[in-house]
């Protein structure tokens, strides 16, 4: 579904992509691990070119995306559905203009077809009967949970996740990981996410990617990743501060 090839990203001196190299599977969860300050969400950003590389390519279904004209890219971004790390929600709108908004704006539905959908959605993450209060009168996690209903309303092929549990409590944060595994049992997307949840992500999670020094050091299954000879892996997926990777 989507490659990524010797990927290279500069912010004035700060190199942050050194040259990643990383494929993503069609229709699994791959979530990207790393330290603070290692460029995971700047590497979220390139997969739908909300950033551009310096160097490198993006292939989405074997089409290089920073090569594309925006015409074009409008149309591969209509694959996409993100849910950011604060929800991104209006605050002007209800939660149900919320989910809404694509299906008019994107979708420009009739309003009939618009309450059905948006009135699903919001049944299905748990939020039911709430689609009339507006964003500052609802929990951070009925935000995260409206922000991913109106990311999946469009119904699209590729989920990407910045830090979706990041300001939530444990039990909150493992219910929008339950959330989320079960979304994407119903729609089969390919979802990539972005976290430090470790290990609870693990559970949801069909590949793991971490991203250290600029590069993907290691690449795999859960199952592996937790065997892992690596010494920055087995550093960061046990937390220890003491190991390879300086602790700040």
């Amino acid at each position: 579904m989507i490659r990524v090839v010797d990927l290279q990203k500069r912010f004035g001196r700060q190199h942050v992509l050194k040259g990643v190299n990383l494929d993503i599977e069609a229709g699994k969860i791959t979530t990207i691990i790393g330290g603070s300050g290692s460029g995971k969400t700047v590497l979220l950003k390139h997969l739908n070119a909300l950033l551009l590389p310096d160097r490198g390519s993006v292939l989405v279904d074997d089409r290089d995306i920073t090569r594309l004209g925006q015409t074009a890219l409008n149309q591969v971004r209509r694959k996409f559905g993100v849910l950011f790390q604060g929800a991104a929600l209006l605050d002007s709108m209800t939660i149900y203009d919320n989910v809404a908004f694509p299906l008019r704006e994107i979708a420009r539905l009739k309003e009939t077809e618009v309450e059905k959908k948006v009135n699903e959605g919001l049944a299905q993450v748990g939020l039911a009967g709430a689609g009339y209060k507006f964003p500052a009168e609802v929990s951070g996690g009925m935000k995260k949970r409206a922000g991913l209903a109106r990311a999946l309303v469009v119904q699209p092929e590729i989920m990407l996740f910045d830090e979706p549990t990041t300001g939530l409590d444990p039990l909150l944060g493992k219910s929008i990981h339950q959330l989320i595994r079960q979304m994407h049992a119903a729609y089969k997307f390919t979802g990539v996410i972005v976290s430090h949840d470790i290990p609870e992500v693990f559970e949801i999670s069909d590949r793991i990617a971490m991203l250290a020094d600029g590069v993907i050091i290691e690449v795999g299954t859960t199952e592996e990743f937790l065997a892992s000879e690596n010494p920055m892996v087995r550093q960061f997926v046990h937390g220890d501060t003491e190991g390879p990777i300086a602790v700040l």
